[in-house]
């Protein structure tokens, strides 16, 4: 099966000519009961294909809701065009399959002939499989997965493929089991640059285990699906990126351990997993990526800085220390390193008003004293700098609070009165 997201119109049916054309109440009893026969008799006197309740549901959406498996084979049948109608919630008859945990006979036998099905997304953006997954209805996910593998790496307009949701879910009902353990690659980019709606640039189910910090669906994923790892998400870059910033030093060790490689990648603003380490101030990360890593100085991100840059400009003392105890040529590179403006970790604790780091820095031997930058300033200079213009701004700010006041005042001044 080509891998294309398919949003079918079908039948979906015109809302403007509604009122003449809900289903009557007898109708949709003998729906709701399965009566085949006192249904062919009463229905024969509509045209069926036209009929549907408020919220859109044609005749066959009802009969698969209500698990009427007589009238759902005899309106498949009869009525072909039904198939692919939709309700207002571009429901098609799979989707209500999939959320009422509906996968009879006849469902299948509709899912085999019009394969179709398998791909129509809803309003949501979702597939029936998103909805099965959603719900927690195993057999039908399961039965859906059999048909099509593929499908549970598509996005819905969250973002989020059915084997996201499963993991999201926590395994509920063993779901992922079941995703995981189908034989499906990854679908991938066309070369025009659409995505056609799958996983590779959307949320990774393994970004979905690292939030929940569950070490035993990362297991479980690279056990079965060892690629998911390398998958990138657009906003927190990979799997590694998203660990390492929140601060999950088991996914860190885990990811480090399974896929080292990913320790070399940057994320869309140009950082290694390791500069987000130390942006939010983790020794203990930093410890492990330290292990496998034997030259940090070479990590340099998009802007030219090292990781000692992003500690001092974030004031991660304890993280300073530490980095500070490293091996001694690793430290004095980390030091006097200069990024893309010429500044250095020292410039950056000063510019930023970061005392605890410029402390720890200053005292360091280690440090070239007068080290200027692109503008021409040394640290003490750019603090003084930064000094000045925080007078000039308190300055301001008091002028102006003082010209209120007055203003003020002189509102409030009652006429005769001596001030």
């Amino acid at each position: 099966m080509s891998c294309v997201a398919i949003n079918i119109v079908g039948n979906s049916i015109p809302r403007d000519h509604m009122a003449n054309k809900k289903i009557d109440s007898k109708l949709y009893e003998y729906v709701k009961q399965d009566n085949i026969e006192e249904f062919k008799s009463r229905v024969q006197q509509h045209l069926a294909e036209k009929l549907v309740t408020p919220c859109g549901n044609s005749l066959l959406h009802v009969a698969i809701r209500y698990k009427s498996n007589n009238i759902t084979a005899y309106l498949a049948k009869e009525i072909p065009s039904l198939i692919t109608s939709r309700n207002d919630q571009q429901d098609t008859i799979l989707h209500v399959s999939a959320r009422e945990g509906s996968i009879s006979h006849a469902i299948r036998n509709l899912v085999n002939s019009n394969a179709f099905l398998l791909r129509t997304t809803n309003r949501e953006g979702n597939t029936p499989l998103h909805v099965a997954v959603i719900n927690g209805n195993k057999d039908v996910a399961k039965f859906l997965i059999s048909r099509d593998p593929e499908v549970a790496y598509y996005k819905n307009k969250t973002g989020r493929s059915p084997l996201y949701l499963a993991v999201e879910n926590g395994n509920m009902k063993g779901i992922l089991d079941d995703l995981l353990n189908e034989e499906a690659s990854i679908p991938r980019e066309r070369e025009d640059g659409d995505s056609l709606g799958m996983l590779p640039q959307g949320k990774s189910p393994v970004h979905a285990a690292i939030e929940n910090c569950n070490i035993g669906i990362l297991q479980k994923i690279e056990e079965a699906k060892p690629e998911l790892l390398r998958l990138h998400d657009k906003e927190f870059g990979n799997p590694l990126h998203y660990a390492s910033s929140t601060g999950y030093v088991e996914g860190v060790q885990f990811l480090l351990q399974k896929y080292r490689p990913g320790a070399d990648e940057t994320d869309q603003e140009g950082n290694y997993p390791i500069h987000l380490a130390c942006k939010g101030g983790s020794v203990a990360l930093l410890k492990e990526f330290l292990k496998v890593i034997p030259y940090p100085n070479e990590f340099i991100n998009k802007k030219g800085q090292n990781i000692l840059h992003v500690a001092a400009q974030n004031e991660h003392g304890s993280l300073i220390m530490y980095i500070l105890e490293q091996d001694q040529k690793i430290v004095e590179t980390l030091l006097n390193a200069m990024d893309e403006d010429g500044n250095t970790p020292l410039h950056l604790a000063t510019q930023h008003g970061r005392p605890a780091s410029v402390y720890l820095l200053v005292r360091d031997k280690r440090v070239y004293p007068h080290p200027a930058n692109n503008d021409g300033l040394t640290p003490y200079e750019l603090g003084r700098k930064q000094s000045t213009i925080a007078v000039e701004r308190y300055e301001g700010t008091d002028e102006t609070f003082a010209k209120e006041r007055q203003h003020s005042d002189s509102n409030n001044r009652v006429e005769g009165t001596k001030v």
